[in-house]
């Protein structure tokens, strides 16, 4: 008997407690958080749930979600103050979306990281954009259609865009910080931006039309250098990263016909692979990029079932693609001397030992790397006409 109990006294000692337990009535279940430079103060917005709006019973027709702004002198003290306002503790264990500030991206955005990354309550696996032309409050305080809850549209429109075009990119915390302190790569966010009128936009009047007078639109990637925003890419450069990075999913790209006017090709298999080596003590890259799509719309003369002309199609598309990478990395190379390719990764992985000799030197090393791109491009399928109609009508 005393066995029995000293071996259920011994087992106790490893039952634990909810020592972290909180009734949910006490939570203010965040779902995008804002943060901005004021001066020389943080200022954190966060987007709230509105727990009676969620229940259809309880619901009054208000609004799903409501906002919280706080300052402080850290990011840490401008989230905990925001208690002065909200009867719940804020609650950021379900954060969809972080949202930075231009003015704080150029500033440097390590130490805000780091009070996120340190957080338990946070999981890592929301995605980081950055605002272009506006605040974080803005975006945050627009009332959106189609998704009532604002933090859920930015967030399924950031995967959607990034999926069937490539002019977006999703990244998390855990990706971001893995590229500020990768070496051999530095890191892009996405922007976003504010479309219209933010007072309308965050009235309730904004989703009871069909056209509503503000919305939401990411808006190409913003370059990085260490912690601190450097600048812009253009919706060209930000497609010719994407294809580079093995990024494309799906997407269309309009080209050149032969002639005159424009064939839409939708590309839905894209593979790009980067080899790095060392070419007579100097760095190097190859870069092949392999696709495959379909012919999407024509509005031109062209016959597509003559032979030839897809392949003609074919190497259109892969010369233009390639001009467009080109310009890209170059751009990269002379105006932000920054590696957001990771070619930089790709040397190391190929030389460690020569990588090593070059890594303090890299900024340098990349403004002058010499690249090779290929593109390798074959058209499957021509929809279900060979030529368009729109010559039948002009005829």
């Amino acid at each position: 008997m005393k066995k029995c109990m000293f071996a259920i006294l011994i087992l106790s000692l490893f039952l634990t407690g909810c020592w972290d337990r909180r009734e949910l009535n006490q939570l203010a279940i965040t779902l995008a958080m804002g943060i901005e430079k004021i001066e020389d103060n943080y200022q954190v917005s966060a987007q709230v749930v509105v727990p009676s709006e969620m229940s259809m019973k309880g619901s009054t027709g208000s609004a799903k979600v409501t906002l919280y702004t706080a300052r402080g002198d850290t990011v840490y003290e401008a989230v905990r103050k925001m208690t002065m306002d909200s009867p719940r503790k804020i609650y950021p264990g379900h954060l969809q979306m972080l949202v930075i500030s231009e003015d704080l991206a150029k500033e440097g955005i390590g130490e805000s990281l780091d009070l996120l990354s340190r957080d338990w309550e946070l999981r890592p696996d929301f995605y980081v954009v950055v605002t272009k032309n506006t605040s974080p409050a803005e975006i945050l305080n627009v009332s959106t259609n189609l998704e009532s809850i604002p933090a859920n549209k930015m967030f399924n429109s950031l995967n959607m865009s990034e999926v069937a075009w490539a002019g977006a990119k999703s990244i998390t915390l855990d990706e971001l910080i893995a590229d500020l302190i990768s070496d051999g790569k530095e890191a892009v966010i996405t922007g976003v931006q504010l479309i219209g009128d933010p007072k309308i936009g965050s009235s309730k009047n904004n989703v009871e039309k069909i056209s509503p007078a503000a919305s939401i639109q990411y808006d190409n990637l913003a370059v990085f250098k260490g912690d601190k925003m450097v600048g812009w890419l253009t919706k060209d450069e930000t497609i010719g990263y994407s294809y580079v990075t093995n990024s494309v999913k799906t997407t269309v790209r309009p080209i050149s016909c032969p002639k005159d006017g424009k064939v839409s090709i939708e590309v839905f298999k894209s593979n790009s692979v980067i080899k790095g080596f060392i070419n007579k003590g100097n760095p190097e890259v190859n870069i092949n990029i392999n696709l495959e799509g379909n012919v999407g719309s024509v509005e031109c003369h062209i016959n597509l079932s003559e032979l030839g002309t897809i392949s003609e199609l074919e190497k259109i598309y892969e010369k233009e693609l390639k001009e467009n990478i080109n310009n890209t990395i170059v751009t990269l190379q002379e105006q932000y001397k920054s590696d957001v390719f990771g070619f930089g990764e790709a040397i190391h992985r190929s030389n460690p030992k020569e990588w090593n000799k070059i890594k303090d030197n890299w900024d340098e090393e990349f403004s002058k790397l010499k690249f090779n791109v290929k593109v390798d491009l074959k058209i499957v399928r021509t929809g279900t006409k060979n030529n368009s109609f729109l010559e039948k009508i002009e005829d």
